[in-house]
């Protein structure tokens, strides 16, 4: 293993990324088709940021834990409240409560669990609000896309375009799946973890389609590769700088969810580090294996790069041809030489009968 890695950080390795496009258009389908599933099903769990609710907050106490502060307030709402670790909080969230059944849950943890009521904060977000932050997620991912649409179109091409936007939304609905069978809150905090792969998988497909550039660039009339090749070559020249930056990117994000979660529970940290976290892996997949083998498909139904692609296929069946007619020549050569030899031992022996 150490020395496959170490031949990979050489470049001594290439992987066939456009040629087993088949394979990963079949994953990526079904780890979509498992994603949607999940968001139909389960649904996504909005935070109360989006739906409204109230939001209720005390420090935690020795002994307290978080089934027994769900028990005490749902003994006094009658539902299920939503229990997390916010630092050295008990975040609680249930849905919207008047005055009264506010006052009765402050009641109820105040002797349950011996704090002091002034070290009860509760918060009140209406539906209307949770609406309005809604619909400006759903506006900046509007324009979001369409301005990374006019971008690549300009830079590069509409397809390079195209294939960049379905990979964005492919990251989006298998991140969005997660979430859905995870049943994470979906809040503010992971918009904005939404938003932050999203650029982040578009870097890593423009350095990709750069480099693509570059290099189909030079291909003429009398090129030896076709564009899928010239294409799967330079997706192997940056194939160690997209795992580089994506890991040094992966581990922090990595330290966050797993580490500040589970030691320091710090619930928006958790909702901004999940995002980022299967973002992340997911956009390293599909800028290799979603992004290029789709411009590449779009580009093979140029006229130009068909046409370069059956001379290349004729001048390599030309060279076979060729090889396999030295081939037979050596072959005819040997046999020659070694023919007269047989006859003059044949000769021989009957010579001495």
């Amino acid at each position: 293993m150490p020395g496959v890695i170490s031949r990979l950080y050489r470049g001594d390795i290439d992987i066939d990324f456009v040629g087993k496009r088949r394979l990963w258009y079949g994953l990526s389908a079904f780890l979509m088709v498992v994603s949607i599933l999940g968001i139909v099903i389960h649904g996504l769990t909005l935070g109360v940021e989006f739906k409204g609710g109230s939001v209720i907050d005390f420090a935690r106490t020795p002994g307290s834990s978080l089934e027994q502060v769900r028990e005490a307030v749902r003994d006094v709402v009658g539902h299920d409240p939503i229990v997390q670790q916010a630092g050295p909080n008990w975040r609680i969230t249930t849905q919207s409560l008047d005055g009264t059944e506010v006052s009765a849950v402050q009641k109820a943890v105040t002797q349950r669990f011996g704090v002091q009521q002034e070290q009860v904060s509760t918060q009140v977000i209406g539906a209307s609000w949770g609406g309005e932050v809604s619909q400006k997620a759903w506006i900046g991912l509007a324009v979001f896309m369409i301005a990374i649409m006019l971008y690549l179109s300009v830079a590069f091409e509409w397809r390079m375009a195209l294939a960049a936007i379905v990979a964005l939304v492919h990251d989006l609905i298998i991140t969005a799946g997660v979430y859905a069978w995870t049943g994470f809150e979906v809040t503010p905090a992971t918009m904005l973890g939404f938003l932050t792969i999203l650029g982040y998988s578009l870097y890593d497909a423009v350095v990709v389609f750069d480099m693509i550039k570059e290099v189909t660039a030079k291909l003429g009339t009398s090129a030896k590769m076709t564009y899928t090749q010239a294409a799967n070559d330079a997706l192997s020249h940056t194939l160690i700088r997209s795992l580089n930056t994506s890991l040094t990117a992966i581990l922090p994000v990595a330290a966050i969810l797993f580490v500040g979660t589970t030691l320091l529970g710090a619930g928006t940290l958790k909702d901004l580090s999940l995002a980022l976290f299967v973002g992340m892996v997911v956009g390293t997949y599909s800028s290799l294996c979603v992004a290029t083998p789709i411009l590449v498909t779009l580009k093979e139904r140029e006229p130009k790069w068909r046409a370069l692609a059956k001379r290349v296929a004729a001048k390599q069946a030309s060279a076979a041809k060729a090889a396999a007619a030295a081939v037979r020549d050596d072959r005819t050569a040997t046999a020659a030489v070694a023919a007269p030899q047989n006859v003059t031992i044949t000769d021989a022996k009957r010579k001495k009968r």
